[in-house]
């Protein structure tokens, strides 16, 4: 009996073990997200962005009096030390072409509107562009997943 009651106590003693509160899983970290590296600002982008806010001004060249598309560009190259044509044609014409997926920070865009190239603006990054949109309007971004721009966009093109 003494043995059956041993077994009975071996195997109360499985049972009851494997009914004992099981260790929590080990729960793994995620691994850590990858920080995008801090590229260099381009000079005549930084320039650029500190004009956010500027009103459109046809033939604009300046903070203070404004700027037409082509005017921002040239002003924010001329203050980054970088020589760049006044208008969008010369401007087109001068700017070594570019495919879109090897785009950078500072590259030009150039968009057809109304038939003819006449409008400018300059990469920043992720799809977007800061430019000097239209009369009555400011220096803003833009996107260039916005149907409108994509559209137009005909080039891009950069100077250096």
């Amino acid at each position: 009996m003494l043995h059956r009651t041993t077994l009975a106590g071996v195997v109360a003693l499985l049972i009851g073990g494997c009914s004992s509160p099981q260790p929590k899983p080990l729960t793994l970290s995620p691994p850590p997200v990858p920080v995008k590296t801090q590229q260099s600002v381009h000079p005549a982008v930084s320039v650029a962005r500190q004009q956010l806010g500027t009103p459109y001004r046809f033939g604009g060249t300046s903070p203070e009096r404004g700027f037409d598309c082509s005017g921002l560009i040239h002003y924010s190259f001329k203050q980054a030390g970088i020589n760049a044509p006044r208008t969008t044609e010369t401007l087109f014409n001068s700017a070594f072409p570019v495919s879109g997926d090897s785009l950078r920070q500072g590259d030009l865009l150039f968009f057809r509107i109304e038939g003819k190239i006449s409008h400018v603006g300059i990469y920043i990054d992720d799809d977007t562009f800061l430019h000097a949109p239209s009369s009555g309007k400011s220096v803003s971004y833009a996107s260039l997943n916005n149907p409108y721009w994509q559209q137009r966009l005909i080039r891009a093109g950069r100077l250096f």
